[in-house]
């Protein structure tokens, strides 16, 4: 499988799958709003922070110093972040928010961390699983 598909095409079909969510009206997840929050809010997470995880992988296959790659995968995160809420602002149902803008930067930053410090320092096992998947 050539690179560019084998790197690149996750991360595309992931932002797609983001930019696909918010073309969908919101539905509740709990009758009680702090619930409904915290499943959506830590989504938004989570997506991010695979966001993050994908394009560090592909963009890694450049050689990038360890900060400028950090540094600019997060830089992307946040403008894909914003894009999307602006996005949201078109679709019926959907408002758009700085707060989700900066829970999705704190899924990244943490998915980034996680890569950067964390696996690096991890169990053997799960360092392997991270070499596996051209993490570290």
């Amino acid at each position: 499988m050539p690179k560019l598909v084998r790197y690149w095409a996750p991360f595309l079909l992931w932002a797609s799958v983001i930019f696909l969510f918010s073309t969908m009206p919101t539905t509740s997840t709990s009758e009680v709003h702090w619930e409904d929050f915290i499943v959506k809010k830590s989504a938004h997470m989570i997506e991010y922070g695979v966001f993050a995880m994908l394009l560090y992988r592909a963009l890694k296959e450049f050689g990038y110093p360890k900060t400028r790659l950090f540094i600019t995968v997060l830089l992307v995160a946040v403008a894909y972040g914003a894009s999307d809420e602006l996005h949201q602002s078109f679709t019926p149902g959907r408002e758009p928010r700085l707060r989700d803008v900066i829970i999705d930067t704190i899924g990244a930053t943490f998915s980034l961390w996680i890569i950067t410090r964390w696996l690096p320092t991890a169990p053997k096992k799960l360092q392997k699983w991270a070499r596996d998947l051209q993490l570290i």
